[in-house]
């Protein structure tokens, strides 16, 4: 029964957050209006720059921030016990992760649909926007490297996945085609997208894909690598509505599908079965070398509590779709809300769904030993046990359920870092077109997942910073906003305050971290060490320069309320930017 309680208690604060906090912050702090022109409207292309109705929005941007992070950290986490990860994954979502999404998706759209990074440059200062750039650049290289090294091991370890996994692309085309260019009912084209994407998970069930070895002249997982990145390349040059919106949104309607078997299992196997929790609420005998539980749970649980990946998702491609601003709200706070209720399912899926104390301390025998096979294992049991489905089935719908995720961060990520390359060559003064760009964006992150070896394993040489990195791109995109808000005279302290503690996290988990790297000796990995030095630099370069621009924007005259919407419209520099 534990477990139930702990489902509708997670559930309650959910719901919470949204109906009420998130009111108070669209009302009250963000002031969204309904006559504001929106960058989708203003600059409207067809290709990046497309209005969209918010609940295929809330697909896409839903699904382009929850990838594999939201599994993986909760499933990583609950080493320390069930409780801290769910308290930092309910807190966090609701006044940390909601705030910073609804907030970095109101600054872009704010100022044309500019991303987080040339936001920097206009509300802290040129030089500070320069290592904003090279943050988020890294992050995103993190992201598309590993995501890519997921994918993989998952459609290797789980290849009833492979058919509902690739059949989903041309699902989510037609359903483009049908939306955009025929102008089909959206519920009736969603029920049938539904009912196609589950036809291909019961296939894919009963007709595994295991691919030759080798095959055309590769192992299979060189094979699934290259062919993902030529997936995310082409994918993230093809107009947004044709397959980016749509793919999205019908992965975020059978997300919800996925969890609404997870959840209702939990629920009839808590009350029938009396399923409850076989890892400790709090661990005190973690294995040796699990770090300590201050600072690394919060960077370890990333998505699913506040992920600096997001901002840079609702900045670079989300700002550029909203129809309507009073949108902003369903899409970046209640999209924060999906995330926060799959790591809730998660945890779920990992501390009650396993089927035993031993088998727990098997999987959990050692730090990052849990991840995304511990949730599909635990996820499975509970829907097997509480629904009835065969097991196959059961962890076939989650296997899938996890490659689209990852497959969707992925390729938007190819898109972000495109977006950023271009950004930074017209700070030196050279224009790269989308395709350039692209192929540049498939270069390095091939390179870097093939820097260790045929089987990808350099797509997770980084991955380790990770954690430190996201929450402090997040701390830095609080710190645009905060500035914003203080030049508004409006209420900064729901930036100000994630903002510190996140930071102070972060920070003190980048120091942690080059200790452990710089003790590893003679195996010191040199890459790590380097680079987390590197981060923890433009961590205190930024912050240094954001807290100088915090001063300077509260000695500064008032930003009037409707100010940025003059200036959207008419393209004139407020007064406090005339320096």
């Amino acid at each position: 029964m534990d477990s139930v309680f702990l489902l509708l208690i997670g559930l309650a604060i959910f719901a919470g957050g949204y109906l009420i906090y998130s009111r108070y912050l669209g009302r009250r702090v963000f002031q969204l209006s309904a006559a504001f022109r929106t960058p989708a409207h203003e600059k409207k292309d067809g290709v990046d720059y497309v209005p969209t109705n918010k609940f295929v929005l809330w697909g896409h941007h839903f699904t382009s921030v929850a990838g594999a992070a939201p599994i993986v950290g909760p499933a990583v986490a609950v080493i320390w016990g069930w409780l801290p990860a769910f308290l930092w994954v309910t807190i966090g979502t609701v006044f940390f992760a909601g705030m910073h999404d609804l907030g970095a998706l109101w600054a872009s759209e704010r100022n044309k649909g500019r991303s987080i990074g040339a936001l920097a440059s206009r509300y802290i200062g040129r030089r500070g926007s320069y290592v904003f750039l090279l943050v988020i650049a890294l992050l995103l290289l993190m992201v598309i490297a590993a995501f890519a090294v997921v994918i993989k091991n998952l459609l290797i370890g789980n290849p009833s996945a492979v058919i509902p996994a690739w059949g989903a692309i041309p699902v989510a085309a037609l359903i483009g085609v049908a939306v955009y260019r025929f102008r089909w009912n959206l519920g009736a084209v969603t029920i049938v997208g539904v009912v196609a994407l589950y036809a291909l998970i019961f296939i894919g069930d009963n007709v595994p894909v295991v691919l030759p070895d080798p095959i055309l002249g590769m192992s299979p997982a060189t094979f699934w690598i290259v062919a993902l990145f030529l997936y995310a390349g082409i994918a993230s040059l093809l107009p947004v509505w044709l397959l980016l919106q749509p793919r999205d949104y019908i992965n975020g309607v059978q997300l919800f599908i996925g969890l609404a078997l997870l959840f209702v299992g939990t629920l009839i196997a808590g009350i029938f079965f009396d399923n409850g929790f076989v890892a400790p609420m709090i661990n005190t005998a973690v294995p040796d070398g699990t770090p300590a539980i201050w600072p690394l749970l919060f960077v370890t649980i990333a998505c699913g509590a506040i992920s600096g990946f997001h901002g840079a998702v609702a900045s670079g491609t989300t700002s550029k779709q909203l129809d309507k601003e009073p949108d902003a709200r369903f899409v970046g706070y209640f999209g924060a809300v999906g995330e926060g209720m799959l790591a809730l399912g998660a945890i779920l899926a990992t501390t009650a769904g396993i089927q035993s104390v031993e088998r727990w301390n098997e999987i959990y025998s050692a730090f990052n030993e849990g991840g995304v096979n511990a949730f599909v294992e635990g996820g499975g049991n509970i829907i097997e046990m509480g629904l009835g489905l065969p097991a196959s089935l059961s962890v076939t719908v989650l296997a899938t359920m996890a490659v689209l995720f990852a497959a969707t961060t992925m390729d938007t990520g190819v898109r972000l870092l495109r977006f950023v390359f271009q950004e930074a060559g017209e700070i030196v003064g050279l224009k790269i077109n989308t395709i350039v760009g692209t192929v540049l964006v498939l270069v390095v992150c091939m390179a870097l997942v093939f820097s260790q070896g045929i089987d990808g394993s350099g797509g997770l040489t980084i991955w380790p910073l990770f954690g430190t990195t996201n929450q402090l791109l997040a701390s830095l995109t609080l710190i645009i906003v905060s500035i914003m808000l203080i030049r508004k005279r409006r209420n900064f302290l729901v930036a100000l305050i994630p903002l510190t503690l996140v930071f102070v996290a972060a920070f003190w988990a980048a120091i942690v971290q080059l200790g452990t790297f710089w003790n590893g000796g003679v195996d010191t990995n040199w890459l790590l060490l380097i680079i987390d030095i590197l981060i923890i630099i433009a961590a205190v370069w930024v912050a240094a320069e954001g807290i100088v621009a915090m001063v300077r924007s509260g000695k500064e005259p008032e930003e009037e309320h409707d100010s940025d919407l003059m200036d959207h419209v008419t393209g004139t520099i407020p007064t406090a930017d005339r320096r």
